[in-house]
Parts: structure tokens; sequence; C-alpha cells
């Protein structure tokens, strides 16, 4: 069964058709459930793969998907704000999704063909995307060891990958490689293949239960149908990564205040140089917690606007118009890395202020707080932001073109 006419049609992407309330109504509960273990499992490590499931089985992998081709239509800048969401509820079940999402984009941007058609059924299915690019071993893009030889009618995949997120979880790894010459491939391969061998040997002190370890591949089976050349993987991709990241960062940033509003309102005693004898009524406690709500604002605002652009980047890709989309990736790397400066500053902001409104009893291990600093501080170490504003800075002064210093190959992938 043909999904879509490819005679009419140049790729899978619509416009978005969703509204902001029927989404809340599909997942929001979910979120809340996904909530309800979250502090247990940051402290024994507990993998949430029940948690996944729950979000498998509501559908969230085909939330981007267009209503007439089985999903739920809703737009990049709507899929961030349910990343956030989620990331609220827990930051590393968000995260687990991020290589799902950004595949599924992939193949929305796509040319419509059989082989495309086949990849939207297997998600309106259920079926969960994993893996990572980063070569282990200190390897680089540049220099990449993991191959994707032609072996007959298929593929053969053989390498080791870090920063694998999500790898547990998945029934497909995205697995990138080296083929013939200079050309560079992404393959899709099965989990449970032969030859895949995966290690939750993530040994950061934050995002502990994304699965973000270590992938090893020896002459695993790919399709053709499942190998694609990573030149021509969508022209957002690295923005995409980027912002599901600072989803997460955002989502942690509520999670903090959040909490951290419970905790002083639940507590029973105050210093004597405090304003009033009650936490809750000192107008200095009160004013920390103010400054909070405004870095989460400043977060959630530059997530929305920047987000945005990306949809203005595939609305010119489905249209067609090349130098439009030009444009556009310009205009989508600027706001993002300065989304990511901003979204980092906040979220860093919030998970160490919000404790000067609290006592001694802010560090109990029992309310576990400590956990969004440590998830904040890990995801803002992935593509450094440090290069950042010189970049930007050199594009606003001097019109030096941004794109070739924010895009460099392999930010898309999941680490250094």
């Amino acid at each position: 069964m043909t999904i879509v006419d490819a005679s009419a049609d140049t790729t899978y992407l619509r416009p978005a058709t969703a509204t902001d309330d029927e989404l809340a109504t599909l997942f929001q509960p979910v979120f809340d459930r996904v909530a309800a273990g979250n502090v247990a499992r940051e402290k024994e490590r507990i993998l949430p793969y029940e948690q996944v499931d729950w979000l498998k089985e509501a559908g969230f992998g085909r939330v981007r998907i267009p209503v007439e081709f089985g999903g739920f239509g809703a737009s990049l800048e709507q899929t961030f704000a349910l990343l956030a969401a989620l990331a609220e509820a827990d930051p590393n079940v968000s995260h687990i999704w991020r290589n799902h999402l950004a595949f599924v984009e992939d193949r929305l941007n796509a040319v419509p063909s059989e082989t495309n058609d086949r990849w939207i059924r297997r998600f309106l299915d259920g079926e969960f995307v994993g893996g990572g690019w980063t070569e282990a071993n200190n390897g680089t893009f540049a220099d990449l060891k993991t191959t994707v030889r032609a072996d007959g009618d298929r593929w053969l995949v053989s390498g080791a990958k870090f920063y694998a997120t999500g790898s547990l979880y998945a029934d497909w790894l995205d697995v990138l490689g080296k083929g013939d010459g200079d050309t560079v491939l992404t393959a899709l391969v099965r989990r449970t293949d032969p030859g895949v061998r995966l290690v939750d040997d993530w040994t950061g002190f934050g995002q502990r239960a994304t699965a973000s370890g270590t992938a090893e591949y020896t002459d695993v089976p790919a399709e053709h149908g499942d190998v694609f050349p990573a030149g021509e993987r969508f022209a957002y991709q690295g923005h995409f990564y980027q912002t599901a990241m600072l989803s997460v960062l955002v989502g942690i940033a509520r999670a903090a205040q959040r909490d951290g509003i419970a905790a002083l309102r639940a507590r029973g005693r105050n210093y004597p140089q405090a304003l009033d004898p009650v936490p809750a009524a000192d107008a200095q406690l009160l004013q920390v917690v103010g400054q909070v709500s405004v870095h989460v604002f400043a977060a959630e605002a530059a997530l929305s606007r920047s987000s945005r652009t990306l949809d203005h980047v595939a609305a010119a890709h489905a249209a067609g118009d090349a130098d439009a989309r030009k444009d556009r990736v310009l205009r989508a790397e600027v706001a993002t890395a300065q989304a990511q400066l901003a979204i980092i500053e906040a979220a860093l902001q919030v998970t160490t202020t919000v404790f000067d409104a609290l006592g001694a009893s802010g560090v109990s291990e029992r309310l576990l707080l400590d956990r969004h600093w440590r998830n904040a501080r890990t995801l803002a170490s992935h593509n450094p932001r440090v290069y950042k504003a010189r970049i930007l800075g050199d594009w606003l002064v001097n019109a030096t073109d941004p794109v070739p210093d924010l895009a460099a190959f392999g930010r898309g992938g999941q680490g250094d």
C-alpha cells in the first residue's frame, strides 16, 4: 500500500493541524504517570523501560506524522514543547526520545517511495529508533572507523559508538559509518540482530538512565532500504538534535522551580535574620522564587522562538523552495545557538539559585534536588556553548557566515 502519491508530493511533510490542547489531552496524563516514580528511579538508577513503553503505546513516536498518514500532526514547536513537558516529569525519559524523533523527521523530509512508506508504517506500529553517531575510543567524524560495506543484496555494519542514547529501549539503531571511498552512510540495524552488543557504561553524574553508553557492531546486516547517504539527511538535523536537548533543559528548569516551591512551602522554621518567621512569607525568599521563575520564563520563550524557525525551514523544504530554505537554515542556526546560550544559562541558574530559598533541609537525599543540577550540567556539557557567543558575534559584527562553524558535521551526534 502506497502512503503518498510520489508523483504529486516531494515529501511527507504537511502543515501542522494539531492544537496544543489536543496534544496535552493525549500526552499529559502519560507524562504524569512517568513523573510518579522519577525520584526513586534517579536514586537507584532504574532504567525506565516501562515508562518508555507507555509513551510508545500512546503514540508519542508518531506525534510529528501528519494526520492523513496516521499521526497526530504536531508542529516542531509543539513537539519540542511536549519534550519539555516530558522532561519536567523525567529528563531521562525525554532525552531517550531524541534519536527516534529525529529519524522520524528525516523520513518525513524524504522523497515518498515504497521504502519510506515502509518506515512510516514502522513508526505507526510503534517501532522505536535509538543509537548514536559518535565514534567510541576517541574517534572523530573526520576519521570514521565504523564501516557500512556492501555485501551482495545487503550491507554489513561494523564498528563501535558511544553516546548511544536510547539504544537499550530501541527496535532499531541509527549508525553512521564509512562506505566506499569517501562516502558516509547511515544504516538502520535491528537491535536484536546478531553482532549487536549494547553496554550501559555511561559514567556521567547526570542523565544516568538514558542508555547513553557503548554500542558495538560486528557484521550486522542492514537491508538496502535501511541505508541512506548521510549527506541527504534533513537540512535542519543538527538544529533538531540541539533543540531536543534544549527542550530537556527547559523541563529540568521547570521541575527545579516546582520542587523548590514545594520545599519552601514545607519549611517549618526560618533563620533569625529572616524577614518573617514563616519561610513561605519571607519576602527575600519569595524574591528568590520570583527570580527563578524569570529564568524559567526566559528558557521557555527561547525554546518556543528558536523551534519555530525550524518549522519555517521545514515549510520551505516541503515547498521545494531551495533559496528560502537556505536563508531559513541560516536564521535557524543563529536562533538555535542563541537559544542554547540562553537556556543553558537559565537552567544552571535555576538549579543552583533555588537552594537559596531553602535551608539545610534542601540538600536532603530524600528530596534529591541535586538531580536537577546534575542533569542540567550534564546536558549543558554536550556541544559546548563556550564557542557559540564568539561565532554569533562574528556574524553580527562582520557578517561571517555562521553555518560552517555552528553546523560542523557531527553536531547532530550525541556527545562532545
